[in-house]
């Protein structure tokens, strides 16, 4: 599901360094399907150039107040064509405008008129950012309704290091397409697992298996961007963690369990994407084992069923389990929906092409507690995820 596509998104770009940034936001936002209309103020023209706006978003640049020749105002038909304003870098002078209602340029007017969501993305020197005005001003703005980007930790312009870079792109791009997605699970306390665990030999070697986590990732995106309040707990991968929800990072099985039960209570809709281990060694060795001639026998033990203890308690609460197979997909399916009193599985066979671990795409089937299978083609993982979540939605829709 690409909510950026045919999407009107208007650009501010004010008069900072980190102007040059949102050129490369732009490009992407494009390249995205998204139409995008830059307007910049003056300042922002001695940092990078409107030419090179026009070019990346094959849109005019708007800069003046009544440079059009159209009989509509410019700043009422840019606010009347957006859906989404976006104002990357935002700088001290253009938050402490909008905080008092002042509309002295394009920029500050335009915001001054839009109905639609308004998102800032600050970026100013430490000292600035920590200005108790400063502050107060981005306060007052996030309770009348701006989405405010939080700015990162690093080096500055002015040759300093401290907390006011703006944040990264990817972090921008997210928070545009949460403001983007229709919010169908809005409210809905929604607990995800995600990738593999790591079950300990000694401190070097362990016993694990190929989950990369991408699929718990991708639903606890697309849960966050339908409105829900989103706690993913992860195993060991090489993802960054999605902005914008509570994460929680474990290693073994007993801290994958003991994470998921200590926010059971908390959850509607419980999500165990994870590939937990099913073993453990039943001896961990405090040191490393030396290599030798002998035989090595490994002796393993069970690890708690996370989900079927789960299933025995689950009450009124959603819950769904993942079923990775290699032979009679849909039986062992079942047997592990009924077994464990889901009300929905995803089962994938991974040694088809397109649907195994490491993959950016999935070939899933999702079976309800009915028994009703739906096949779903090759698809990226996000787009699995929302089709999961569209399921989940209509039992929420049903059972209220």
């Amino acid at each position: 599901m690409n909510v950026l596509k045919d999407r009107n998104i208007l650009l501010g770009v004010t008069g900072g360094i980190a102007a040059f940034k949102a050129a490369s936001l732009t490009s992407q936002l494009v390249k995205a399907g998204a139409n995008v209309k830059v307007v910049m103020t003056r300042n922002a023209t001695h940092f990078i150039s409107p030419l090179t706006f026009q070019t990346l978003s094959r849109n005019p640049v708007y800069l003046e107040m009544f440079s059009s020749l159209s009989w509509q105002p410019e700043h009422i038909s840019l606010a009347d064509w957006a859906e989404l304003f976006v104002i990357a870098p935002a700088t001290a002078n253009v938050i402490g405008k909008l905080a008092h209602g002042i509309a002295d340029d394009l920029l500050t007017t335009v915001a001054l008129a839009v109905r639609c969501p308004i998102i800032l993305a600050p970026a100013m020197n430490s000292n600035m950012l920590g200005n108790p005005i400063l502050q107060d001003n981005l306060r007052y703005l996030e309770e009348k309704g701006f989405f405010i980007i939080a700015p990162e930790y690093g080096p500055l312009a002015c040759g300093c290091e401290g907390r006011g870079r703006l944040a990264d792109l990817e972090v921008i791009i997210e928070a545009i397409r949460m403001e983007l997605t229709p919010k169908d699970l809005e409210g809905i306390k929604i607990l995800v697992t995600a990738g593999p665990t790591r079950e300990m030999i000694d401190p070097i070697r362990f016993i694990t298996n190929r989950s990369s986590g991408k699929m718990g990732y991708a639903l606890a995106r697309a849960a966050r961007d339908r409105g829900a309040k989103v706690t993913l707990i992860s195993g060991p991968t090489s993802l960054k963690p999605p902005p914008y929800v509570e994460f929680v990072r474990v290693e073994t099985a007993l801290q994958m369990r003991d994470a998921v039960m200590e926010r059971f209570k908390w959850a509607d809709v419980i999500v165990m994407a994870a590939a937990v281990a099913d073993y453990r060694p039943k001896e961990s060795m405090g040191h490393k084992l030396k290599k030798s001639d002998s035989e090595l026998i490994l002796r393993l033990t069970p690890n708690p069923d996370i989900l079927a203890e789960l299933g025995g308690k689950k009450g009124d609460k959603i819950l769904v389990g993942f079923a990775a197979e290699t032979e009679h997909l849909i039986s062992n399916a079942l047997e592990k929906l009924h077994a464990k009193n889901l009300d929905l599985i995803v089962a994938n066979n991974v040694l088809e092409h397109g649907a195994g671990f490491e993959s950016d795409t999935n070939i899933v089937t999702i079976i309800d507690e009915r028994g009703k299978a739906e096949k779903l083609p090759i698809l990226p993982k996000d787009e699995v995820a929302h089709k999961v979540l569209d399921r989940i939605s209509e039992m929420i829709r049903r059972e209220g």
